[in-house]
């Protein structure tokens, strides 16, 4: 296992078996998921240090990054230590800064409105994988001495977190951490396309994240034309399960609702996601479709949009839209792919 990977209690017993006294563990955790490197870990000895180098990190790096002109947005490029590389977003709020983050290397959900589902799957990322997406921006955007400037966390970037189960568990317990990065368990949330099984496993497992779930149609029908999961799950099966992690965790759901030209966006689509929905402590989200390269569905005017909102609104349903941040850097929902390397 990597450095960035290990809890400290497993930090603390790898240090004992070199010889170590225990508390070096936990120096050494604090002073990694601050996000300082190693050489930089200045109160344990050079001869530790060295040591440490001989294990791998297992973090990222900055292959390359790409500024919006609309907007304060970041797309970065993260290197990954084998070769492979994936795709992170900073978005900028008045509340503060929230990153994107990737899951897996690809995705194999093969959702029709996502760019990252189409050329599958190649691996799942580690934990330290993940942290290291956090920690590499945070100090992209001048942290210093240990400072937080990331405030939030989603898992909506490549990637279906709950097909990398376990280490995404174990990841957002590390980043939890109050001896490290310490981001609280509220400012982190998971997207998923509607893994049943783990949804309810999650809601068990009580750790307590904001769970947002793609669900993008109000028929089995609607759902199956652009959403292969809905063939393994009924809707009827998914929003039971968003109801018992509603309910298990005091947690709202967040519900995400992508608009599609003449597929989902009429205002009976509107008036059937609130019958469907209404016995569920959750908030619509909505977004405007955004286009992928080689895509064949079409965004809906924004007319359609509004008249599908103000639906909702009437009914008195939580409704938000999204805001499109990254749209000129392919860093908008939907649109994360990894096409440096087709390049």
């Amino acid at each position: 296992m990597n450095l960035l990977s290990m809890n400290t209690e497993e930090l603390k017993q790898l240090l004992i078996d070199r010889g170590e006294p225990r508390y070096r563990g936990e120096q050494v955790f604090t002073a990694l998921h601050k996000g300082y490197t190693i050489d930089e870990i200045t109160n344990i000895s050079k001869e530790l240090r060295e040591k440490l180098k001989e294990i791998p990190l297992g973090g990222v790096t900055i292959h390359e990054k790409f500024f919006s002109a609309k907007d304060d947005t970041i797309k970065y490029l993260f290197l990954l230590e084998d070769g492979n590389i994936i795709e992170g977003v900073l978005m900028r709020y008045i509340h503060g800064n929230t990153i994107c983050i990737s899951t897996q290397v690809g995705c194999r959900m093969g959702c029709e409105f996502c760019a990252s589902t189409k050329d599958g799957l190649i691996r799942s990322l580690e934990p330290s994988e993940m942290i290291g997406q956090i920690l590499t921006a945070n100090r992209d955007l001048g942290a210093k001495d240990g400072e937080r400037l990331i405030t939030n966390v989603v898992l909506m970037g490549s990637g279906e977190p709950l097909d990398n189960y376990d280490n995404v568990i174990r990841f957002i317990e590390i980043l939890n951490h109050h001896k490290g990065f310490n981001m609280g368990k509220r400012s982190i949330s998971i997207s998923t396309c509607g893994l049943v099984p783990k949804i309810k496993e999650l809601a068990d497992s009580n750790i307590g994240v904001t769970l947002s779930i793609s669900l993008h149609a109000v028929t089995d029908e609607a759902r199956k034309s652009i959403m292969p999961i809905a063939k393994v799950y009924s809707l009827k099966e998914l929003l039971d399960a968003a109801k018992y992690y509603a309910d298990s965790t005091g947690r709202r759901i967040v519900f995400e609702y992508a608009l599609v030209d003449g597929v989902n966006d009429s205002v009976r689509d509107a008036e059937k996601l609130y019958e469907i929905t209404r016995d569920i402590n959750c908030l619509i989200n909505l977004i405007q479709l955004n286009p992928i390269e080689g895509g064949t569905l079409n965004r809906p005017s924004t007319n359609r949009v509004d008249a599908f909102f103000t639906q909702l609104h009437k009914k008195g349903v939580q409704v938000t839209r999204r805001r499109e941040l990254g749209t000129d850097i392919g860093g908008a929902c939907g649109q994360l792919k990894n096409s440096y390397l087709s390049k």
